[in-house]
């Protein structure tokens, strides 16, 4: 028989499944007696899993939802789907949560032998997604400089800057970004005396030193705002428009590039954020409703130039 600690993560591995288990079954999969489970149950219920038991023929076992995020238990194919699926939601452009993703795969990898490590990183660079368009970084070094960033660390590494050769870079890490299908280090660059951006892609290496620093006030609005600057990347635009037709409607045809905001049964307010005007006008055309513009005013003028092309070529066929 197991001994009580490898007996109750066995345990919790099965109730992980959230399918509902008899007594016996539990009692004949850990080799113990009933005795023992209810034990073994207990001490689950101790360290903070909700675990539902009901007495009676049709009695058993089973986890609840709790109100607390205990420890999971994962096999190896699991833990290399979630870090994957992390590593790809953290480049989603989904507004709040990229740096909660990073987060969370920094813990993940973390805690992953190598051989996971590894499988990870081949199955992000074989795997092309919509969310992950750009080049893949390998996940070790996204959460390593993700901790240096966090710990407040000096980070060094090697780099090579487009047409430029390798160099050897101390920074002072402050955030990393992700823009456009990349992955970017926003820092103070030591030897340099000034922040800098750094694409992942071209960074080799990085090692934390060991040496805190007092973070420096950054020179723009935010993370975000100075990559931009520093790439020649244009600022979004957050279109705003009230469309004449159902939410349920509007939903299917833009889906997550949208956020919908119901107003009543046949109207919505509809919020989408592009560096381009054309993909929120080709989205309203798809719509095919009635709708009225709230802002920008970049986006009315760019409406109304696309409503005079198509104007001009309709009098062109007339004629």
């Amino acid at each position: 028989m197991a001994n009580t600690s490898s007996r109750t993560l066995r345990l919790l591995s099965l109730l992980q499944t959230h399918r509902h288990w008899s007594g016996p079954e539990l009692s004949d999969r850990l080799g113990v007696s009933e005795r023992t489970l209810r034990r073994d149950v207990e001490r689950l219920r101790e360290l903070g899993y909700p675990v539902n038991a009901a007495r009676g023929t049709d009695g058993g076992y089973q986890l609840a939802p709790g109100a607390v995020l205990p420890p999971l238990l994962l096999d190896d194919e699991e833990a290399v789907a979630l870090a994957v699926g992390i590593g790809d939601a953290a480049q989603s452009g989904i507004a709040g949560l990229e740096e909660a993703s990073l987060r969370a795969l920094t813990k993940v990898v973390r805690v992953l032998p190598p051989r996971l490590r590894a499988r990870v990183d081949a199955l992000r660079a074989m795997t092309v997604s919509a969310a992950a368009a750009g080049p893949v970084v390998a996940a070790g070094v996204l959460t390593a400089i993700a901790q240096a960033c966090r710990d407040e660390e000096r980070l060094r590494f090697g780099y090579t800057a487009r047409g430029s050769a390798p160099t050897e870079r101390e920074v002072e890490p402050h955030r990393v970004v992700a823009l456009g299908g990349r992955w970017y280090l926003v820092a103070y660059d030591l030897a340099r005396h000034d922040w800098r951006s750094f694409r992942l892609d071209r960074l080799t290496e990085p090692t934390a030193t060991g040496a805190r620093f007092r973070p420096r006030p950054l020179p723009a609005e935010d993370a975000v705002a100075f990559v931009r600057a520093a790439s020649g990347a244009p600022a979004p635009y957050t279109v705003e428009v009230l469309v004449h037709a159902p939410s349920s409607r509007v939903r299917q045809l833009v889906g997550r590039w949208g956020t919908i905001e119901p107003l009543d049964g046949d109207s919505c307010r509809l919020t989408m954020t592009s560096t381009s005007l054309d993909w929120p006008t080709q989205a309203l055309g798809n719509v095919g409703a009635e709708f009225e513009i709230l802002g920008p005013p970049e986006f009315a003028a760019h409406i109304r130039e696309w409503g005079a092309r198509f104007m001009r070529a309709g009098d062109t066929a007339l004629g």
